[in-house]
């Protein structure tokens, strides 16, 4: 299974910074020492046309200048840097070469992004450029202008973002609002931030303190309603690891059972539809680094254990 990191390029963040940043590299390092059939290559960075399938010309511009405004950099959390820069083209490179991977082999993963609460116009929640709504855009452009097998021009290519991270995706759903080829479910901490939400295609708002039953549940009932009104061709998934009962920006109280099991449900909805996923890491800000890169970890042992079934069930007989 192949999976896209950009860890080499590191945020020069002030001492005391909340940002966890040394774990994207503690993710690849424990993929390269436990799971070696996951392939991790570096990610090539988006360019100004990718990006502008979703974010404003003078944006892009701004970060890569350095001209950002400085109350848009006190939202996004980082200070602006030539790393910054590189770092948010990269992170959502990665996860447009996941997006074309899956479409071909069924999953592929980046080992950052997920970066949902970065508007058309700006960024906010240490978010700078939205990976998974530029990945959207861009695949249906590709998926558009090519062909099928006997020569017929495709349908449009659906697009169901489900994000799980413990924090309302709020800039995707903006992003999308006006969309029909885009759904977007959000299932999240109700009262955590952004405090004035946005509204997605399917919001589930849990209340503090939500365990794996509840939690569980209702995941599977947001799945089925999605179902109902929505029919993807390409899931992008956003595992976030802050629903962990000991994330610091948390709220909910979700076990690693709880998030195995929450991986493991979305996992086999899409292989049971066959519906190509690919999936970035969000949140996640233990008190304990390393029980943020373990959750993280056993979502790809899963997404592994995914993309051998369906490599399996690719073969001819």
């Amino acid at each position: 299974m192949q999976a896209f990191y950009s860890d080499h390029f590191v945020l020069p963040l002030p001492a005391g910074h909340r940002f966890p940043m040394a774990k994207y590299q503690l993710l690849r390092e424990a993929l390269q020492r436990t799971l070696p059939g996951v392939r991790v290559t570096g990610a090539t960075a988006a360019s100004d046309g990718e990006l502008a399938f979703v974010h404003h010309p003078d944006y892009v511009d701004a970060i890569a200048s350095g001209s950002v405004p400085a109350e848009v950099l006190r939202d996004i959390g980082f200070p602006w840097s030539l790393a910054m820069a590189e770092r948010a083209r990269r992170s959502v490179g990665a996860s447009l070469q996941a997006a074309r991977t899956a479409m071909q082999e069924g999953i592929a993963g980046n080992l950052a992004g997920g970066t949902h609460h970065a508007y058309a116009d700006r960024g906010a929640g240490f978010c700078v450029f939205n990976d998974l709504a530029v990945s959207a855009r861009v695949l249906q452009a590709e998926w558009g202008r090519l062909p099928d097998a006997q020569g017929v021009r495709r349908a449009p290519l659906q697009v169901a973002i489900i994000d799980l991270d413990v924090h309302q995706g709020n800039g995707t759903a903006h992003i999308f609002a006006r969309d029909d080829s885009v759904f977007t479910l959000s299932v999240h901490a109700e009262k955590n931030f952004p405090f004035a939400k946005e509204r997605s295609d399917l919001d589930v708002a849990l209340p503090d303190g939500c365990t794996d039953g509840d939690y569980l549940a209702a995941l599977d009932s947001a799945l089925r309603t999605m179902e109902a009104r929505f029919s993807p061709g390409l899931v992008l998934y956003l595992a976030g690891a802050d629903p962990f009962e000991r994330d610091r920006l948390g709220r909910l109280k979700l076990s690693f059972e709880g998030l195995r099991a929450r991986d493991q449900r979305v996992f086999d909805w899409c292989h049971a539809r066959r519906i190509p996923v690919a999936f970035a890491m969000g949140g996640g800000y233990g008190h304990d680094i390393h029980e943020t890169v373990a959750v993280q970890l056993q979502t790809y042992e899963l997404g592994l254990a995914h993309w051998t079934r369906w490599r399996g069930e690719a073969q001819p007989d």
